[in-house]
């Protein structure tokens, strides 16, 4: 007689304490039977419908083909019916290499992905042209709107060749798309003719700084436009990468502190500061160069000649008193908040001033010694040609203007009038820029 018969006679006594342990055990086994058929179907519809690249078919089993050598496994070819062997489905395959001309597609993809927008498709041209006026740089104006349009074409040329072998992973691509438009996390605020043009220019081979080329003049001119209008301006960045703009104006707008804070507290502020002498006569060339009927620089410099006084009114001048200014911006910022660049460092050691730029704004010091070039006609540095580049990446052809023969006597005095503001602002910075 079987053994249920027997359990349910005269050893019924012995079954009750075994017969429902053994129930459960088969149950169990059953239920994870069951699991791991479900699981194993799932995995085979997963497999067999992922893209071509990720199935492999052995063709000697088909008698070779163009694809096969019959004896090596090929990437990506599936049979006409279907019948794909489930362990090659399920293991791991190596991805092939994209070629040459594969990388090169995905690059000029990625580069459109990065492209700065328009200025001009976003606000009328009015609002928003770069000022002609309040433009920097050492020695001359700036480039006209068409050159600085071919300068941001080939610096995305040559940034890209800079920028990490490591593309953004797919963790990032999936969480951030091409990137998304951020209000600016650091400004470059001043000064007018101290070299933020430059500055600005040299950042930007950083693959992790994007920054709009234009100067969008938002804290000074077009604040009613909103916010939204303004981080419209910003270039796409994605995560890790920082939005910069700048408007050396801003450094002597009075209301322009307030309104930054009021955007980000957060804020970095980049100045670059040069002697208060040599830039107020870099001021008067640009002026002279576009209205050259304008009064001589000695005449707007004094409002008496002949007592000696000064003319602070005088843009070129009222400039220049960079202790006036920053009381302003430190009721809104502290001083750690501030970096103060040395306009000629920026000149003749253009490195060592972006290595503090890049410490101030947390990124690793990628921009070095071998990015820079001294061009002897212009009288400053330019950035070498990046690989696969024509020519290197210098400022516009306007820039390095001869400035025109002042008195030295108005010099002198232009100096004795500006040294009780440098001297306090030494004291304010806690840094001798050496101007007098």
């Amino acid at each position: 007689m079987e053994y249920s018969l027997l359990c349910h006679s005269s050893l019924h006594h012995a079954c009750p304490s075994s017969s429902p342990a053994i129930k459960k055990k088969l149950l169990l086994l059953g239920v994870m039977f069951l699991l791991w058929v479900y699981m194993l179907y799932s995995c085979v519809g997963y497999c067999s419908g992922m893209p071509g690249g990720l199935v492999v078919v052995d063709d000697s089993h088909q008698g070779g083909g163009k694809e096969g050598t019959g004896s090596e496994p090929v990437v990506g070819k599936r049979t006409d019916n279907s019948r794909v062997d489930l362990m090659s489905r399920l293991m791991p395959i190596k991805p092939q290499q994209p070629q040459p001309q594969q990388q090169q597609a995905w690059i000029d993809d990625a580069e459109a992905d990065y492209d700065e927008p328009s200025v001009r498709t976003a606000v009328s041209r009015d609002e928003v042209e770069v000022d002609r006026t309040s433009s920097d740089d050492w020695d001359g104006e700036v480039a006209t709107r068409e050159e600085e349009q071919q300068q941001e074409e080939q610096h995305h040329q040559e940034q890209h060749q800079h920028q990490r072998s490591a593309e953004p992973s797919a963790m990032s691509s999936f969480s951030n798309g091409s990137g998304s438009k951020k209000l600016p996390q650091a400004i470059i605020i001043g000064v007018k003719k101290g070299g933020t043009r430059a500055l600005l220019e040299f950042l930007r081979v950083h693959p992790d700084i994007r920054a709009v080329g234009a100067e969008p003049h938002f804290f000074d001119r077009n604040y009613n436009n909103g916010l939204e209008w303004y981080r419209e301006l910003m270039p796409k960045t994605l995560e890790g990468q920082i939005t910069m703009e700048k408007t050396p104006s801003y450094f002597v707008t009075r209301e322009a502190p307030a309104r930054i804070s009021a955007m980000s507290r957060d804020t970095k502020l980049i100045v670059v500061v040069r002697d208060p002498v040599t830039r107020a006569i870099s001021d008067y060339t640009q002026t002279l160069s576009k209205k050259p009927d304008i009064p001589s620089f000695e005449s707007l410099t004094f409002k008496n000649r002949t007592t000696g006084l000064i003319d602070t009114s005088w843009s070129a001048i009222q400039i220049g008193i960079y202790a006036k200014h920053l009381d302003n911006w430190l009721q809104y910022f502290p001083m750690g908040q501030i970096l103060f660049v040395s306009g000629e460092r920026l000149i003749t050691d253009p490195a060592g001033e972006l290595g503090r730029v890049q410490d101030f704004l947390g990124l690793k010091r990628i921009i070095t010694d071998k990015h820079f070039y001294f061009n002897q006609t212009k009288g400053f540095p330019c950035l070498k040609k990046a690989e696969g580049s024509s020519k290197p990446h210098c400022l516009g052809k306007t820039k390095g203007r001869t400035h025109p023969n002042i008195n030295p006597e108005v010099v002198q005095r232009l100096r004795d009038f500006y040294r009780p503001f440098n001297m306090k602002f030494y004291q304010m910075t806690g840094h001798n820029f050496g101007w007098d």
